[in-house]
């Protein structure tokens, strides 16, 4: 039978459909749409399909497809018959279709709002979630074609593709009719059905991020004969750290050589097919122009993953940029991710791995911190810098263009990583801010994370960086990362100084710090520092100059003890006799003693950092790992259920768990923990054992999982990281710095953090108001935006509508009439009642109340034209200065609420005082849509003018309730209609009691694109 769609022309391609998706085992497939020109391939993916699934498909034997089945599955309409594929390599690996159908379940066209669905995988593409992501892009092509609906008749013995629509998290009907599950899923999304769609993406991101840092066997491609150059460089780091795996050398110029050669003891052949065994991870060092080969070598041989480090790519020009889109491409379409291009490396430390496959010379030491940079160069110089300050890697990446795996790659697989505590981030650009913050604030709730942002001020993205265009400056993007969590920092110095302390060290409890030292010049330094950062110094400890090393450590078990501080600052500078000699030797007796008093402590909950000014040998001998936490229990003695593995940082209120530690999951099986070395490292620590899942125990847990069941055909979306990994766990260093004030910067970083941290296990809420009238809104928009004439770009509404558009959401705007001329003028204040204000309202004097432009309080006819008469005469005529009349309001502060849709990182509520100090000075705040009350308390508070609304030098303090529920209000209205792309209220007059909304300016237009709603996708190339 032929569809109503049959008679119908086709429409255009719909290439906006393709996509390019990673799956649950970390590979990628692209999907499309399925056209005419790919029955062969059809059929020859049908072949490879087996007698069982066929079955399933058709409800009976069905070996082989007809001709008429052919040209049905491959010719669609693109509105009621719509086919997708997930190729691989250029090959169907799996298809989709829906075909549209009245309440009879026949064929129909719209307005027929239901379409049946169906699904086939390949046997061997089964279980790698292919028919879940499947889903979810059909989904989104149906709705885009006004379909609500998918209905689906399964065959009972069928569990796995029952899965995949059970697991979806739409909301579903299932019936038995006639031997089959019959089921109906409406496909509006649901909370529940985007937490899915999430931790999906998170599992599968992370999987191939794991994939390229723990490869089986490395091939080097590029080596060359000679000792030197990149890629022999990179094949004696392999060899110098010790990798685990096996390694290849690759040069094409091997090719009819007539018998084996080897690269420094390594097996070399002419391409990566001559191998003839398992390649998991190739390193590619050959001219730009040889890369296309390789990459084809490569996919083709079975290699899962990309490090390029060839340049000569979108840092070159417009050439190289078309280069590097094809070579993404190349590799997408045969399922492997790429590192690069231009990149310096990857590093990973874990024993069982120990990966340098990057130009870095000399192997990090192993420890908890993660590394993302977008530089080769700021990438050597952290390397360097956490080398010297102690401090050890658990992974390491640098970039380069990022073409492929980018930072939100590593935040996802560093998430539930059990071997790194904290992510440091080194970014030039970040492609995609909404999806970045997102990541950020759900990693941040579980470790800290770092960043220093390059390249804020030249106004473009590094050349070779793809990022979208974003209008919002730097200081919101700032301020929104911080809301996420995000440490934000402004040198690699700063990230280095950060990192150290919160790798080695718990969060603090609150802002109380103790300072004690040999130094009262140095103490009273360091006060000042802690002030200056918002801190509560304790008043300084003066040990004197005569103080010894046993002085500092009793002193410090006090300050430890002590509960009125949450984090102590040594300070010490060297002492010297009489005789010019230090008294008591060198740096490394005081650090001993300094150790000492840490480990002492029965369960350290206060971070300690050490101030030091020309102490020989004492960074150094701190930053030398040694325990200071309770000794872990023997090799195979059992841990207590619900301890950390020893050596962990705690966290505050909890001594058990610290930032980016581990807590113990509901479900989950304790572990004792054992012993192991770590080849290259003097004294390895204890190592425990924790489910890959586990999350800080004072943190929120992970996405849910729930709706991440295998999916039909073998999907199993199940919990990749569910079973118990071995985590080493370093010993405890002690951060040094060399002057007061990196180290109170560092440390208030931590207070900040910790504050975050605390906070986001109640995030607060976003109310409701009974008086919104969201249907009456959504009205008001769609009258506007479809009328006849209306401006596609958008339009901004008219003072009525503007204020009736407010009022639908309980935002009352104080009326404003027309005074063209004097006698308007007193015929309005008539109407409105003595006194009032008249204000100019032209775009060039419009809030310029440092212009005149206003005259306050007049309370008679004659006060009126008088003011008038000096508006006209001073400023212009009165059709130049568009004169309105306002009643009067109660005196207050004067404040300014508008929100803005920025198209890189969403809806933005933004805050700040009114006038030009308040502009000059930047001092607005920001918060993301929608916010929740305990975000508008934080973002009214957050301001450096934040005390005239609370009552400075004696004033009275203003109604910030009301204040708080003006901005809800407003982060609603934005956030319900995103066709509300702009709102102004200026000002926004705060009194003791209420406020009035003297202003408004609301703007509408077609809402833009919400690409981290739709279906999951890699960044298009």
């Amino acid at each position: 039978m032929q569809s109503a769609s049959d008679q119908l022309p086709e429409h255009d391609y719909p290439d906006h459909w393709e996509a390019d998706v990673v799956l649950r085992d970390g590979g990628t497939a692209r999907i499309r749409p399925i056209t005419a020109d790919d029955a062969d391939r059809l059929v020859s993916f049908y072949e490879q399909v087996s007698d069982e699934s066929k079955y399933y498909r058709f409800f009976a034997p069905y070996p082989r497809l007809s001709a008429k089945d052919v040209h049905r599955f491959t010719h669609h309409d693109f509105v009621d018959r719509v086919g997708l594929a997930a190729t691989v390599g250029g090959e169907f690996i799996a298809t989709v279709r829906y075909d549209r159908i009245n309440d009879r379940g026949l064929p129909a066209s719209a307005p027929a709002d239901e379409a049946e669905v169906a699904f086939l995988v390949q046997d061997a593409h089964q279980g790698r979630g292919v028919a879940s992501a499947l889903l979810e892009h059909i989904a989104a092509v149906a709705r885009e074609r006004d379909i609500r609906r998918f209905a689906a008749e399964v065959l009972p013995a069928n569990n796995k593709m029952i899965k995949v629509f059970t697991d979806a998290g739409y909301t579903q009907k299932r019936s038995f009719e006639d031997g089959a599950v019959r089921l109906h899923l409406d496909l509006e999304p649901t909370d529940r059905s985007l937490a899915v769609q999430r931790a999906r993406e998170q599992r599968a991101e992370a999987r191939s991020v794991q994939r390229l840092l723990t490869p089986r066997s490395v091939a080097v491609v590029g080596a060359g004969r000679a000792p030197g150059g990149v890629g022999r460089t990179v094949l004696r780091n392999l060899l110098g750290a010790g990798y685990t795996g096996r390694v290849y050398a690759v040069n094409a110029s091997l090719a009819g050589n007539g018998g084996p050669v080897a690269f420094d003891g390594v097996p070399a052949h002419p391409s990566v097919a001559a191998i003839g065994e398992p390649v998991d991870l190739a390193i590619v060092a050959v001219p730009a122009e040889r890369v296309p080969e390789v990459v084809a070598d490569c996919g083709e041989h079975g290699v899962q993953g990309l490090v390029v480090l060839s340049a000569g790519y979108a840092e070159s020009g417009a050439d190289g940029r078309e280069r590097q889109r094809q070579l993404v491409r190349q590799a997408r379409s045969y399922g492997m991710r790429i590192i690069g291009p231009n990149a310096f490396g990857i590093i990973n430390t874990a024993a069982d791995v120990r990966l340098n496959a990057s130009l870095a010379p000399q192997m990090p030491a192993a420890g908890r911190i993660g590394l993302f940079t977008q530089s080769g160069a700021i990438g050597i110089a952290l390397l360097a810098g956490l080398h010297r300050r102690g401090a050890g890697l658990s992974s390491f990446i640098s970039a380069g263009n990022r073409a492929d795996v980018s930072g939100n790659d590593f935040l996802q697989h560093w998430y539930d990583d059990p071997g790194t505590d904290v992510v440091l981030l080194y970014l030039e650009s970040i492609g995609n801010p909404r999806k970045f913050t997102r990541l950020a604030r759900r990693t941040a709730a579980v470790k800290p994370v770092v960043v220093v942002k390059g390249a804020r001020h030249s106004g473009s993205a590094p050349p070779g960086h793809r990022v979208p265009v974003t209008r919002i400056p730097h200081a919101t993007v700032s301020a929104l990362l911080r809301q996420a969590g995000v440490i934000r920092v402004d040198t690699v110095t700063e990230l280095v100084d950060a990192g150290v302390l919160l790798a080695a060290q718990p969060l603090p409890a609150g802002p109380r710090v103790a300072i004690l030292g040999n130094s009262e010049s140095l103490g009273l330094l360091t006060y000042d520092a802690c002030l200056t950062e918002g801190l509560r110094p304790l008043r300084p400890l003066d040990l004197t100059t005569a103080a010894e090393p046993a002085d500092f450590r009793d002193a410090l078990v006090a300050a430890l003890a002590d509960e009125t501080s949450d984090a102590v600052v040594v300070n010490a500078i060297p002492w010297v006799g009489e005789n010019g000699a230090t008294e008591f030797g060198d740096g490394e007796v005081l650090a001993a003693s300094l150790r000492e008093a840490v480990a002492s402590a029965q369960a350290p909950t206060k971070p300690v950092v050490v101030v030091h000014v020309e102490m020989g040998g004492l960074a150094e001998a701190l930053a030398v790992a040694t325990s200071t936490r309770p000794t872990a229990p023997g090799r195979g003695a059992a841990a207590a259920p619900g301890s950390r593995p020893a050596g962990l940082p705690a966290a505050p209120g909890t001594g058990t768990a610290g930032p980016g530690t581990t807590g113990t999951v509901p479900g989950a099986d304790s572990a004792g923990p054992g012993e192991s070395s770590v080849p290259g490292t003097a004294d390895a620590g204890p190592t425990g054992t924790v489910p890959a899942s586990a999350v800080s125990a004072s943190a929120p847990a992970p996405a849910p999982t729930s709706g991440a069941g295998a999916g039909a055909v073998g999907d199993g979306d199940g919990d990749p990281g569910s079973e118990p990994v071995p985590v080493p766990v370093p010993p405890a260093t002690i951060p040094s710095y060399p002057a007061a004030e990196r180290a109170v910067r560092a440390l208030a970083e931590a207070v900040r953090y910790g504050q975050w941290r605390r906070q986001a296990a109640d995030p607060g809420r976003v109310p409701e108001y009974e008086d919104i009238d969201e249907a009456g809104a959504a009205a008001l928009i769609e009258r506007v935006l479809g009328g006849d004439g209306a401006d596609p770009r958008g339009v901004t509404l008219d003072t009525a509508q503007a204020g009736e558009l407010l009022a639908r959401y309980g935002i009352a705007v104080l009326p404003t009439l027309p005074a063209p001329t004097p006698d308007a003028a007193v015929a309005a204040a008539g109407r409105l009642g003595y006194p009032v204000a008249l204000k100019t309202t032209a775009p060039h004097l419009r809030h310029r109340p440092d212009l005149g432009g206003v005259r306050l309080d007049l309370a008679s006819e004659e006060q009126l034209r008088t003011a008038y008469a000096e508006l006209t005469e001073v400023l212009g005529k009165p059709e130049e200065l568009l004169p309105v009349v306002q009643t009067m309001v109660p005196r207050g502060v004067d404040t300014v609420v508008r929100s803005a849709i920025d198209p890189a990182v969403g809806a933005v509520l933004s805050f700040g005082l009114a006038g030009a100090a308040s502009e000059l000075l930047g001092d607005t705040a920001h918060r993301l849509v929608p916010a929740t009350d305990r975000d508008v308390a934080d973002l009214v508070r957050s301001l450096r003018t934040a005390p005239l609304l609370f009552g400075w030098r004696g004033s009275a303090p203003v109604d910030t309730p009301a204040l708080e529920e003006v901005l809800l209000r407003v982060s609603r209205l934005v956030d319900d209609h995103p066709e509300v792309v702009a709102v102004s209220l200026e000002p926004v007059v705060v009194a003791a009691r209420g406020l009035s909304v003297l202003g408004a300016t609301v703007r509408l237009a077609p809402p833009p694109p919400r690409t981290d709603l739709g279906p999951r996708s890699l960044p298009s190339y």
